[in-house]
């Protein structure tokens, strides 16, 4: 049974715009489904002029779900040097935002590990889901769990984060969203072998110089970017420092295609193009300390090899991506990735290739909000979420 005719607040600490992660696809998903969703972005700087400003707007993606745009009344500094009074003041700034929604909601479905909406000011009503997908950096990220009815994450390992609180607590992996799993979506045939990546270049936790240290050593190869690489058109933030900006020009420099943010049905159609992907992260600068990624079910679609830093949630998984066995080094990716790129038919077959389209297809949007309604019904009864 899925969840239908819900009205659900999904409050995502990336904003709404071109580049899609899990929480962009859970609130299409569930707006696609029958339920009125607003979405809310995190509080605005410089594009509302007017502190304190609540604008609800309805997307074009679809008619159920609503924009929220906001900003403060307050400094947002106060959050870091006195955080009761901001949690205070953000008590009457989610008054506000209720006020404008105008009527009662069902679900507070919240992604926030930054603790900027306490639950406690939804009032008692509403059903509320705390979904952490990175790893908790700091006591906030853990408070964020209070006064929720169910935990759920993309690994045990940040589930364990949150033992100390008694709700029930249970594995969704990320999702895949159905724009890569359209059956018009046919790889072409490359003259030269195609490397794909996909998501934010400006993550201060991509494993730089293994990344650089691969592009030298495959001259022949093609290697092409999807995802933002400066602050133009960015919906899901980053750093732009220098470190960052050098190694996006030598990026560039070494002939590396960088073609920005991508909608999620281009994406798709990209992706497809490929022969292979790289993910390359540095575990001890990861946010989410080496435990999952979104993309990994976006390569999967395409049937195509993942070759990849270690990734812990996959390692019970081994035959769905290619890895280093090594939790907090990449020095052994560049021979791993050498000797993949050199017997790339076999890691290719049709046979590895389905097994891999067919694990990506099982983890749709739409069975993983099955599974929630599932263990939803199972730990609470049907009364709560009918």
């Amino acid at each position: 049974m899925l969840l239908k005719n819900k009205a659900i607040l999904i409050i995502s600490p990336q904003a709404w715009g071109e580049m899609f992660i899990s929480k962009h696809h859970y609130a299409l998903t569930l707006a696609k489904m029958g339920n009125k969703v607003y979405f809310l972005n995190p509080p605005e700087t410089g594009n509302i002029k007017k502190a304190g400003q609540i604008l609800i707007s309805t997307s074009c993606t679809h008619h159920n779900l609503l924009l929220i745009k906001h900003s403060l009344k307050f400094p947002f500094l106060l959050k870091f040097h006195a955080t009761r009074v901001f949690h205070w003041l953000m008590g009457f700034h989610i008054q506000g935002i209720l006020k404008k929604i105008s009527h009662p909601l069902d679900i507070i479905w919240s992604f926030d590990q930054g603790n900027l909406y306490p639950f406690k000011f939804f009032g008692k009503k509403p059903f509320k889901i705390f979904q952490p997908v990175d790893e908790p950096m700091n006591m906030q990220a853990i408070k964020a769990a209070e006064g929720s009815h169910v935990i759920l994450s993309v690994t045990n390992d940040i589930l364990e984060k949150y033992s100390a609180f008694e709700q029930p607590k249970h594995l969704i992996n990320h999702g895949t969203g159905e724009d890569f799993l359209l059956p018009a979506l046919t790889a072409r045939h490359n003259k030269n072998i195609h490397v794909g990546l996909s998501g934010n270049l400006l993550r201060p936790d991509i494993d730089w110089d293994i990344f650089l240290k691969i592009v030298d050593q495959n001259p022949a190869i093609v290697f092409e970017c999807w995802g933002s690489y400066s602050s133009v058109n960015n919906n899901i933030g980053g750093a732009e420092d220098q470190a960052t900006k050098l190694f996006i020009r030598l990026l560039q420099q070494k002939g590396v295609i960088l073609h920005g943010p991508a909608s999620s049905v281009n994406l798709a159609r990209e992706l497809h193009r490929m022969d292979a992907f790289l993910i390359c992260y540095d575990v001890k600068k990861d946010q989410s300390k080496g435990t999952n990624y979104h993309k990994i079910m976006e390569y999967l679609s395409t049937g195509k090899v993942i070759i990849a830093s270690n990734v812990s949630a996959y390692q019970v998984k081994p035959e769905l991506i290619e890895m280093v066995k090594e939790r907090d080094s990449n020095e052994l990716l560049p021979l791993l990735f050498k000797k993949i790129i050199n017997d790339l038919g076999n890691y290719n077959t049709p046979e590895l290739q389905l097994q891999r389209k067919k694990y990506a297809g099982a983890n749709t949007y739409v069975n993983q909000v099955g599974r929630i309604q599932q263990i939803i019904h199972e730990e609470f009864g049907r009364s709560l979420i009918k």
